[in-house]
C-alpha cells in the first residue's frame, strides 16, 4: 500500500555549473533543511532545481541566506511505498481515469522493496487529484 501525500515544493533556476548544486545542498544541510525528493534538469541554458522540504520555512529561510532566489510555493505529490511490479500503475490509472493528466513523474525504488515517487499535476487539478488518489 502507498501512502500519497500533498507537499509543496520550490524550484530554483542556477547556472549549468560543476558544484552550483553541491554547494546549494550543503547549504541546506548545512541550516538542517530535510528534503523530501530533490530534482534537477537542464533548462534553456541552465539547470532547473525543484526542492520539497520537509519544512518550508526552514527552506525559505536556508535558501534566502545562500542568495537562492527560488519560485513561489507550488504544489506535487510525493508517493511512498512497498516496490512490487507495476506499483504506480494503481495511481496513474486513477488519474487517467479521472481524466487528471500527469505534467512530470519521477520514480525510483529505495532499496528493501521500498519505492518512491513525486508527481505533477496541472494546478487547477490539484485539489481533484488530492481527491480522487485520497491523499494527506
Amino acid at each position: 500500500m502507498a501512502s500519497i501525500r500533498k507537499v509543496d515544493y520550490y524550484s530554483a533556476r542556477v547556472p549549468n555549473r560543476a558544484g552550483v548544486g553541491a554547494k546549494l545542498l550543503a547549504t541546506l544541510k548545512g541550516s538542517g533543511v530535510y528534503l523530501l525528493a530533490f530534482t534537477g534538469f537542464p533548462e534553456r541554458g541552465g539547470v532547473q532545481l525543484d526542492f520539497v522540504p520537509q519544512k518550508g520555512a526552514a527552506f525559505r529561510n536556508a535558501a534566502k541566506k545562500a542568495g537562492l532566489k527560488h519560485s513561489a510555493r507550488k504544489t506535487a505529490f510525493l508517493v511512498q511505498g512497498d516496490d512490487r511490479v507495476g506499483a504506480l500503475t494503481t495511481i496513474t490509472s486513477k488519474l487517467a481515469d479521472a481524466k487528471i493528466s500527469l505534467v512530470a513523474l519521477q520514480a525510483v525504488t529505495a532499496g528493501k522493496s521500498r519505492y518512491g515517487a513525486i508527481f505533477w499535476v496541472k494546478k487547477k487539478d490539484v485539489a481533484r487529484a488530492k481527491r480522487v488518489l485520497k491523499a494527506r
